[in-house]
């Protein structure tokens, strides 16, 4: 049974090929310039803001998974997702392919955060948010009105595997601890902020992607169900790296201003709701229909410093 992924390249994409060898075989990896994460992949190079190579890359495909990650603008998300998307809905409708797309949780946002779960509402209050809630919005409408067979998977902010460039824990606080600076944290660290780890997030997009009855809903992703602040995701990296618990915090002011000359921090800057109140991602569903036990955020950071000491060894080493 061929499945596909649309986005192998990134770090969810890669540690999901690893979790789909307990399932299958046959699986097609799918970027501009794929490589092989198991020896049996095949690869399949194309531009997925194409219409034609989307239907090309996921004919032949039993369930097709979305993790693709387009650049973190939004001007590039409002001109490639919707689109996008919708390309990837009308292929799997043509072909008979489910659907498994790795989402975030920006259509959720306000005070909803606070406690998010399966029923929280769709309900954005950034741009980047209202993108994304359109995405949501297209694949529920078709999977009432067109059968389609759809999963939305939703997961936190993330870290460990190989993610490093687009995990804001490890910009912030692992690459300044690592060469004795000030770990860097948005807003308030003193308030709760969940964060998924990459192997378990993977893990649990390819067994629902495996579960036939788990079709047509929208799942959280197993997440450690513990309530972490800031200050203490900090500490956690501090005790693993050998180095002080220093840190500072960037109001959102900061943010903005220092987003005028650095375009990553303006994007990030209207994202900041998830970090001025308690932002909690709840994996109860998953956790208690799978039985599944996710990774304790104090291992989960272990295992992540721990990857970096093996890949960039001179640099822990400071």
């Amino acid at each position: 049974m061929k499945q596909t992924i649309l986005g192998a390249g990134g770090a969810i994409g890669i540690e999901l090929a690893k979790a789909l060898t307990a399932y299958t075989s046959d699986i097609r990896l799918v970027n501009r310039n794929p490589k092989k994460v198991n020896q049996t992949d095949s690869l399949f190079p194309a531009d997925l803001s194409k219409k034609s190579e989307v239907f090309k890359a996921i004919e032949g495909s039993a369930i097709t998974y979305v993790v693709v990650g387009f650049p973190y603008k939004t001007s590039v998300w409002k001109e490639l997702w919707p689109a996008f998307i919708q390309n990837v809905i009308d292929a799997c409708l043509e072909y008979n392919s489910k659907l498994v797309f790795f989402d975030n949780v920006y259509a959720i946002g306000g005070n909803n955060v606070n406690h998010i779960t399966e029923n929280s509402p769709i309900s954005p209050v950034s741009k980047k948010g209202e993108i994304r809630a359109e995405v949501n919005r297209l694949i529920l409408e078709n999977i009432k009105k067109n059968q389609l067979q759809a999963i939305i998977a939703r997961a936190p902010d993330f870290f460990g595997g190989t993610s490093r460039q687009n995990s804001v824990i490890m910009n912030l606080v692992y690459d300044n601890l690592v060469i004795n600076k000030k770990a860097q944290w948005f807003c308030n660290a003193k308030i709760v902020h969940s964060i998924g780890f990459v192997p378990d997030l993977a893990k649990g997009t390819a067994i629902l992607g495996n579960t036939p009855e788990a079709y047509n809903q929208i799942w959280n992703l197993p997440t450690d169900q513990q309530r972490i602040t800031g200050e203490e995701w900090i500490q956690l990296f501090a005790n693993e790296l050998g180095k002080p618990n220093k840190f500072t915090v960037l109001p959102n002011w900061l943010v903005k201003v220092i987003g005028l000359f650095v375009p990553i921090m303006k994007e990030l800057a209207e994202m900041n709701y998830q970090y001025d109140r308690d932002y909690y991602f709840d994996s109860s569903k998953f956790n208690e229909y799978f039985k599944f036990t996710p990774t304790s955020n104090a291992v989960a950071v272990k295992q992540a410093v721990e990857q970096m000491k093996e890949s960039e060894p001179l640099a822990t080493a400071r």
